[in-house]
């Protein structure tokens, strides 16, 4: 089952609309702001949760008009952010993969601690992609094959996820490593391209943010 997450931060309509259209996912969960983008857009989520600090009255009004959409409140003052247990949810229905789109801005805070979010779904093997104009950020672990014809932009960039990631070996990349340990303090894994028509990642131990990137 194909999940999108509508979050709260920046949403290019353009990036968004095109990638409903083309991926048509199966599952549609508005997270507090995100709810006014899809009311905007009008997008019917499936599910919407979130403590609504952020969406106007009218709007969360008429999505509870309807009654058939599932909607799960929270106090503002709460452990988690609302895409947080948007994800969650994603994960405990069933999702086999997971978009998010809203999920960066101008709140770098947001940002990382969305980057953070996507770790439960990486341990419960679900694939999980936060989506803007610019980016595509997944984590990874273990070994994994990219296909150039499938890249998202010019540039791929590898950044640990926690204080290392030991016996990093890329291949296809113009800056190739064998068994390297990359620490968070070292910018080495920035701004690499794939090479060839299959690049190969693979790791011991550790987690990595992929960032894909075009200018």
């Amino acid at each position: 089952m194909n999940t999108l997450i509508i979050s709260g931060g920046n949403i290019n309509s353009d990036l968004a609309l095109d990638f409903m259209e083309k991926q048509k996912p199966d599952y549609i969960i508005a997270a507090d702001r995100g709810l006014l983008f899809a009311w905007e857009h009008r997008i019917s989520p499936d599910y919407i949760v979130g403590d609504f600090d952020s969406v106007p009255a009218e709007v969360i009004r008429e999505y509870r008009a309807h009654n058939r959409i599932p909607i799960r409140e929270y106090n503002p003052v709460k452990d988690a952010t609302d895409t947080q247990i948007a994800l969650e949810k994603a994960i405990s229905h069933g999702s086999s993969q997971i978009w998010l789109l809203g999920a960066t801005g101008t709140r770098l805070d947001h940002t990382l601690g969305n980057i953070y979010s996507l770790k439960p779904a990486l341990e419960a093997g679900i694939p999980a992609y936060i989506l803007d104009e610019h980016n595509r950020i997944s984590l990874i672990c273990g070994e994994v094959r990219l296909k150039r014809e499938e890249q998202y932009g010019t540039y791929v960039s590898f950044l640990p996820l926690g204080e290392k990631t030991e016996g990093l070996t890329l291949r296809g990349f113009k800056y190739p490593l064998t068994d390297h340990t990359l620490k968070n303090d070292s910018g080495l894994g920035v701004s690499n391209e794939i090479t060839a028509d299959d690049a190969y990642v693979s790791m011991k131990t550790g987690i990595l943010i992929m960032i894909q990137s075009r200018d």
